[in-house]
């Protein structure tokens, strides 16, 4: 009777034990499974965003690419290749007038009408601070003004393969000016050839003398202010309809990649997301680097 109470207890013991060590196995199986999701796909608050890693020509993520939605003050690294493709001087002055008194919810300016900046003054402050009224008036002074401007955007714009765009103002306020992630990355690529658009995109302040004062800008993109980051060409975007937008060249982990993220929830979301972006593709590289040496 005693033997059996032992056999019994004993028995007892090893199925307890069978079932710590399933159950330890479950846990490591399970947390095997998470990392492995976590390290297959971002997760990204962005409504629609593209990762291309242009060194080597291939799309590492994608979410509703080829949706064209409302892109807001990423226009504006249109506005400058139409500017830059025209060959105007940088150095002529140009006064804000009447006609760039931008009117609607979005349009803000600290541009004074009736200010006079260069057209590369205009042109750094449009790209860097997404400044409406410098872009509308780099438009207004184009050859033919505002129409022909509109047009030439436009033409660009095929020009560069951007079949589902679509722009109707310089400066990016109109939630008719529209383009998917897709024709976006397109976009990206051609502003990093243009040095002026590198240099003055990725600029982290600049200052221009407006009558008696003097207006210090920053960078809408608080990414360009931290040295862990190598950005080659950047452009932020907002208004009610497109959400928080940013677009970015950058070098990661050794290689050339464009992101793309529209319609972010959050002021800080879209900022978020790339960090997120960063952090997956060295977490995949080392894991694939790791799996190829296995």
């Amino acid at each position: 009777m005693i033997r059996s109470k032992q056999l019994s207890v004993m028995g007892l013991m090893a199925m307890a034990l069978i079932t710590s060590v399933s159950q330890a196995a479950h846990h490591r199986t399970h947390q095997h499974q998470t990392v492995r999701v976590r390290t297959d796909e971002p997760d990204l608050r962005s409504s629609s965003a593209l990762v291309l890693d242009t060194t080597h020509r291939s799309v590492l993520y994608s979410r509703r690419a080829d949706v064209a939605s409302p892109i807001a003050s990423i226009t504006k690294l249109l506005t400058v290749l139409v500017v830059a493709d025209a060959g105007l001087p940088l150095d002529e002055p140009i006064q804000l007038t009447t006609e760039d008194r931008i009117m609607g919810k979005g349009a803000s300016s600290r541009l004074v009408l009736g200010t006079t900046l260069t057209r590369g003054d205009l042109i750094h402050l449009a790209l860097m601070s997404s400044e409406n009224r410098a872009a509308h008036a780099l438009g207004r002074n184009y050859p033919g003004g505002l129409p022909a401007f509109v047009l030439a955007m436009n033409a660009k714009a095929r020009k560069l393969g951007m079949t589902s765009a679509h722009f109707v103002d310089p400066a990016g306020l109109s939630c008719d000016n529209v383009a998917s992630a897709e024709d976006l990355s397109k976009l990206v690529m051609a502003a990093s050839e243009n040095p002026v658009i590198r240099e003055y995109s990725t600029d982290r302040g600049y200052s221009v003398r407006v009558g008696r004062r003097t207006l210090e800008y920053r960078n809408t993109n608080a990414l360009v202010s931290n040295p862990t980051w190598n950005i080659i060409v950047q452009k932020t975007g907002y208004i009610t309809e497109a959400g928080r937008c940013l677009v970015m060249q950058a070098v990661i982990q050794g290689r050339t990649v464009v992101i793309v993220l529209l319609n972010s929830v959050g002021k800080n979301t879209r900022v978020a997301d790339a960090v997120r972006i960063r952090r997956w593709m060295e977490a995949k590289l080392v894991t694939t680097e790791h799996t190829d040496k296995a």
